[in-house]
């Protein structure tokens, strides 16, 4: 069986808390057996223990790997070897966002599909990549400030949606 995402996040979180296996196992109303299988990577967690855990500890990485499992990897990735500093997270964002800045000039989409040369949908797929590494990290970098700074990761994403909505940009 693959390993998930979700196992390893839920053992940071866990870490990072100080919890025990049997209290998140109570916030997902399942026992702590379960959820070291689930941080082993030995059980899939189901869809309602990863929402009542991440429900529970509002915490950017666990909802990151939730999401990642319910769309089997087409999301964004925790990155697990680099630096999460604040500080390095803030910096490579920065760099990440100019890149799929310059990315962005330089992409072709005024031309219609039977316009592009072969070089041009190069561009356009170079241009789509740099703008995932810059969502990824933008991703980590919302993350990293909640837990640094105690802001809710659920807050963040329901003041966007009501912004979104006050805009009309979604029902």
């Amino acid at each position: 069986m693959a390993v998930g995402q979700f196992g390893p996040a839920l053992e940071e979180v866990l870490k990072r808390t100080g919890d025990t296996r049997n209290k998140a196992g109570a916030a997902a109303h399942v026992d702590a057996s379960l959820i070291g299988k689930i941080v082993k990577g030995t059980r899939k967690p189901s869809k309602e223990v990863m929402a009542s855990t991440t429900e529970y500890y509002d915490d950017g990485q666990l909802y990151i790997a939730a999401a990642g499992e319910v769309t089997h990897g087409a999301f964004v990735p925790w990155l697990n070897n680099v630096d999460l500093h604040k500080s390095s997270v803030h910096l490579k964002t920065i760099e990440e966002i100019h890149e799929a800045m310059d990315a962005l000039m330089l992409a072709p989409i005024t031309k219609t599909k039977e316009q592009l040369a072969e070089t041009d949908l190069q561009q356009i797929k170079r241009t789509m990549m740099e703008c995932v590494e810059a969502i990824t990290a933008l991703t980590h970098y919302v993350a990293i400030l909640c837990n640094e700074y105690r802001f809710s990761w659920t807050d963040v994403w329901k003041e966007h949606r009501a912004y979104l909505r006050s805009k009309k940009y979604m029902k």
